[in-house]
């Protein structure tokens, strides 16, 4: 168990620093490195804890705070990986999964799926703030069928037909 986890940790940490970029490494104003929290966040979803549990196990396993460039008797409150979630813009979610992509085998066929989410559940106060009327978002996929890893995502709120969002999304 302790290695598989070791290993998740390297392989998020060699993806999210590609990711990254020049964005990798501590922010200006100090703090965590940036792709700490993404790594961070992948061993919380693979263990399945809460940000608060997650805090109390990174304090239980200095090797992983080692390579994360973080001290385990100075670990950040669980708030701030909560909110780190959202101080990322979109091209460092999508350069995220651009690069977990690339460390799947493709079998060379691909399907193409658009969806719609309803948003007025999960963002009405969002909504009603900003003076907006968006219902849905249309989701459109493009999934390699052996693997069915997700290779690309395109959202929009405008209803756009599947013939014009589909070319760009298999660009």
């Amino acid at each position: 168990m302790a290695v598989a986890l070791l290993d998740l940790v390297e392989k998020a940490l060699r993806v999210a620093k590609q990711a990254l970029g020049n964005h990798a490494g501590k922010p200006e104003s100090g703090g965590l490195p940036r792709e700490a929290h993404i790594v961070a966040h992948c061993i919380r979803k693979e263990e399945g804890h809460t940000f608060t549990e997650l805090v109390d196990r990174l304090g239980l396993m200095p090797d992983i705070c080692e390579r994360l460039g973080i001290h385990p008797d100075a670990l950040p409150d669980p708030t701030t990986f909560y909110h780190s979630l959202d101080r990322y813009a979109m091209y460092v979610w999508r350069a995220l999964l651009r690069a977990s992509a690339q460390q799947l085998r493709h079998s060379g066929h691909v399907a193409l799926d658009s969806t719609f989410f309803e948003r007025k559940q999960a963002s009405q106060y969002y909504l009603q703030r900003q003076d907006r009327a968006v219902k849905t978002i249309k989701a459109t996929t493009l999934t390699d069928t052996e693997s069915l890893a997700v290779l690309d995502v395109h959202c929009c709120i405008e209803r756009e037909h599947d013939t014009k969002a589909g070319p760009r999304v298999v660009r």
